[in-house]
């Protein structure tokens, strides 16, 4: 399991092959809360589970998932 406690707001996150998948607005529970005004957000905060998070590490959320896998998974909220 991830240290989630080292997730910090406005940490990059991206996907296995290093696509940006998104930019932490803060953690919600058991889920990344992404900010909406990022280019991928389309206006809508998009949210990932922690079980996604490969590691945090040099700045960044890295996922056990590509960029597009998780952009199919990630669950929304106008």
């Amino acid at each position: 399991m991830v240290d989630t406690s080292k997730i910090r707001e406005h940490m990059p996150v991206v996907g296995s092959d290093d696509g940006h998948v998104g930019t932490v607005d803060h953690l919600d529970g058991q889920r990344i809360k992404l900010t909406r005004t990022d280019p991928e957000a389309e206006g809508r905060h998009h949210f990932l589970h922690v079980d996604s998070i490969d590691a945090v590490e040099d700045g960044k959320v890295k996922l056990n998932r590509t960029c597009a896998q998780a952009k199919d998974e990630w669950g929304t909220a106008e």
